[in-house]
């Protein structure tokens, strides 16, 4: 179990799924935010929650002012987990949980609203080709001066931003390091 923070949920525990996924500790998830909410970009933000794991960073998005967030989740157990504290938490009719690879979900073309805020969690084996290939596949998908944020291990490299990213800073925690970046479209 984990809890959301702040906000309209805040202090409500949400479910982790058994195994398979690492949840951002709260202390990551505070700082985080903090930093967020003092960009202010997270008031009325559409937000994109790729490898989403429990759902627990775009539910605090949600709680603290977003407007719209989505999931996508490729394990079916994670994505129950995710509809589950939808539900839980009542945020149903703002909140799409999607069961599909972040990569085929991307390389889609992007039709809609776009994303203000994403955020992405991979696992830490992901590749530094595969993290880049997601990078440049979400920049279509972004509104004009979107946040993009990638929670890594602080064992890979610095995420290589492509054309449309600009890295605007890094911070460590521990194992953790979050890259955040500005699209610059």
């Amino acid at each position: 179990m984990t809890r959301i923070i702040a906000g309209t949920y805040g202090g409500r525990r949400i479910t982790v799924p058994a195994k398979g996924t690492r949840p951002t500790t709260d202390r990551v998830r505070e700082a985080l935010f903090s930093r967020l909410d003092h960009a202010d970009a997270l008031r009325g933000a559409r937000v994109l929650d790729l490898y989403a794991g429990s759902g627990a960073l775009g539910l605090e998005a949600l709680s603290r002012g977003a407007a719209h967030a989505t999931f996508v989740e490729s394990a079916p157990s994670a994505l129950r987990v995710i509809q589950s504290n939808i539900q839980e938490l009542g945020a149903g009719t703002r909140a799409d949980a999607i069961k599909e690879r972040v990569q085929p979900y991307l390389n889609r073309p992007a039709t809609g609203t776009p994303f203000d805020l994403v955020f992405m969690d991979p696992p830490y084996e992901i590749s530094r080709g595969e993290m880049t290939e997601a990078l440049t596949a979400l920049v279509p998908h972004l509104a004009p001066h979107a946040i993009v944020v990638v929670e890594w291990t602080t064992r890979a490299p610095t995420p290589d931003w492509p054309v449309g990213l600009t890295s605007a800073a890094s911070k460590d925690y521990g194992e953790t390091v979050l890259h955040f970046a500005d699209h610059v479209g």
